[in-house]
């Protein structure tokens, strides 16, 4: 009984231990095939850290050889600089004298011409007093109270133009009177506002004066002040005399423009629009030649140069 019975229980523990076996064997084989992974992985990973360490290598490298370019670059840069620094310098040197140069060339010049004007006056001053000795003694005045010949009449126009045919001249400056002063001081109160005084001082220039080279400018500035006084007829006047007895001088291009201005302010806009032409097709050059384009277009007219007709012989 007893061997049937440990026979049983063999019989019956022997499918039970098949089964472990089995178990094992499967777990083994898995275990085998982890540890294959294990060492794939394994080997995988040296290869990565081999070739991080080369792309390491490799940066560190290039880098060097940036540093290496960066310096080189650097010092071809510098040398580049030293060369040419030089000659700029030189350059920039050389410019400033010539600057310098036609800096004191122009003041020189300046210096030049104001010494010129100097003497225009002073050699003016010098006739005038030769003329003053060489004129005979006026003679007394009159019964009548006229005065004496050549005084300026009562009533006289004051615009300072050549005196008519038969008129006598008068016969020099107030002791004491120069051209340049009188001019300067003329353009000082002009300047200043002081247009009865300027005025005056201006009329005074052209009596006096009128064969110097600040004529025309006195005689333009005499009817300027009258158009600033809205004085036209006698700035009509003024303006005229400066073409018809001072011409092709520097403000006649001027006188032009501001003859036609007062042209404008006197309602005579063919005539304004004349003076205007007569500067576009004359003087297109001239600082005036653009404002008198302006004035033609606010006349609604071309601003080309107007074919003038021919006068009569």
């Amino acid at each position: 009984m007893k061997v049937l019975g440990i026979t049983c229980v063999l019989l019956v523990s022997m499918p039970l231990s098949f089964a472990a076996s089995k178990e094992i064997i499967e777990l083994q084989r898995d275990v085998a095939q982890l540890q294959d992974q294990v060492r794939s992985l394994q080997k995988t990973l040296d290869q990565l850290t081999v070739l991080a360490q080369q792309t390491v290598d490799a940066q560190t490298r290039t880098a060097t050889s940036l540093a290496v370019m960066q310096s080189g670059f650097n010092d071809t840069v510098r040398q580049q600089q030293d060369k040419v620094a030089g000659p700029v310098l030189s350059v920039g040197a050389k410019l400033d004298t010539m600057s310098e140069d036609f800096r004191n060339l122009r003041e020189t010049v300046n210096d030049v011409s104001a010494r010129i004007g100097k003497l225009d006056a002073k050699v003016t001053d010098l006739q005038n007093t030769v003329n003053v000795v060489r004129a005979p003694a006026a003679p007394p005045p009159s019964p009548n109270g006229t005065g004496m010949p050549g005084a300026t009449p009562p009533g006289g126009s004051p615009l300072g133009a050549t005196m008519p045919s038969g008129a006598v001249a008068p016969s020099g400056p107030p002791a004491g009177l120069s051209a340049e002063t009188l001019y300067s001081n003329a353009y000082r109160d002009y300047l200043g506002g002081n247009y009865d005084l300027a005025l005056q001082e201006f009329s005074d220039f052209v009596k006096y004066f009128n064969e110097t080279q600040f004529a025309p400018n006195s005689q333009f500035y005499i009817g300027n002040i009258y158009y600033k006084k809205q004085d036209f007829p006698n700035a009509l006047l003024a303006f005229d005399a400066v073409l018809e007895h001072y011409t092709d001088n520097p403000k006649t291009a001027g006188a032009h423009f501001w003859k036609g201005k007062t042209l404008l302010a006197m309602g005579k806009r063919d005539a304004a629009a004349k003076e205007f032409r007569e500067i576009v097709s004359k003087y297109p050059t001239s600082d005036v030649a653009p404002q008198a384009k302006t004035e033609l277009r606010n006349l609604g007219l071309s601003t080309g140069a107007k074919s003038r007709s021919r006068r009569s012989q």
